[in-house]
């Protein structure tokens, strides 16, 4: 199997590699490639400019440009990165075509043979044998995305209405399956926020995931030109704002769903822990920063540098995590 002759990569990832010039507010602390294939996807997400039926642009991903380079100056830089400490994790993007699991395989183990540094797969449905491969290639996560959190959104925004190959059960097995191979923890799927579902249906499909063993990352629906949704809007900052404070609270063992008090209309009312808990929660700053694989912060992969932020790449300034606390007014686990 022969590596493919071009790669993309992130803007930010390509000026950490010194292969583009930038000023950057926050670097990459991840290395962001996507695999290269002429032409869209095979999917159609509503949500993406890589789909297939998609009028957006070839060279974007959510708000990031990925230029594309021949592969092994890219390859060379990753390891040089790597080497200097600019970089911990390297994460591979993969779009949906026929030669994609071939490229990634390639991409894996000539990755791990030249840099031994921690990689991601991000990629839709393979089958069992391809993950099992995609292991001991030298990944040592994988990320699949259900995006939505109930089967009639997945439907609505990926599935069989759009015309494209997902199914929401099969995304789901596939999950499973690849906690066997990669094992607990080392399992992620993503969410967008902002789809349509209610806060009550993200948090439910939030604890699934902790329950099975994979880690959920957050992620705020982006409209972007030239897609099927680029007229929706992005969700309101405070429902993000308490749908991340659910995530950690839940990820790390503190509650469960079934603690939460929900309202009539099915928005977080009370996560009902000691407002001691909840307060040092949110002065944390943690959960507001970018969740996902260790070493991941996606830079503005939702929002603009100017605001207003969803996932902070970095630790949250004094004054910017007592905004957010002045903003959910904790009291006695209540949030507004």
């Amino acid at each position: 199997m022969n590596l493919p002759e071009r790669v993309r990569v992130s803007l930010g990832s390509a000026v950490v590699l010194g292969l583009a010039e930038a000023k950057l507010e926050s670097a990459p602390t991840t290395v962001y490639l996507m695999t290269y294939n002429e032409g869209k996807c095979n999917a159609n997400c509503g949500f993406c400019p890589q789909a297939r039926l998609s009028r957006g642009r070839a060279d974007m991903l959510s708000r990031v440009s990925w230029p594309v380079y021949p592969v092994q100056p890219v390859l060379n830089g990753v390891a040089k990165a790597f080497k200097k400490g600019r970089a911990e994790r390297l994460c591979i993007q993969a779009l949906n075509y026929g030669e994609v699991f071939k490229d990634l395989f390639c991409l894996v183990h000539a990755v791990h043979q030249q840099a031994k540094v921690p990689i991601s797969i991000s990629c839709q449905p393979l089958n069992s044998e391809n993950l099992r491969q995609l292991a001991e290639a030298g990944a040592d996560r994988i990320g699949i995305p259900l995006d939505a959190a109930t089967e009639e959104i997945f439907d609505k925004i990926k599935g069989p209405s759009t015309g494209g190959p997902y199914r929401w059960k099969k995304q789901l097995d596939l999950l499973g399956e690849a906690v066997g191979v990669f094992g607990k923890g080392k399992v992620s799927t993503h969410l967008i926020v902002g789809l349509g579902e209610t806060e009550k249906e993200m948090v439910s499909t939030i604890q699934k995931c902790v329950d099975m063993g994979v880690l959920p990352a957050l992620f705020a629906f982006t409209p972007v030109a030239g897609t099927a949704l680029e007229g929706n809007a992005p969700p309101s900052l405070p429902k993000y704002r308490r749908i991340q404070i659910a995530r950690h609270l839940i990820v790390h063992g503190i509650i469960r769903f079934e603690n939460i008090d929900f309202d009539k209309n099915d928005c977080i009312a009370s996560f009902r822990v000691e407002n001691e808990v909840l307060l040092c929660t949110i002065r944390s700053g943690k959960p507001f920063m970018t969740s996902g694989c260790s070493g991941c912060n996606r830079p503005y992969y939702n929002e603009k540098p100017s605001g207003p932020i969803y996932n902070y790449p970095r630790e949250l300034t004094r004054e910017e995590i007592l905004e957010i606390e002045s903003r959910m007014i904790p009291e006695k686990g209540q949030v507004s």
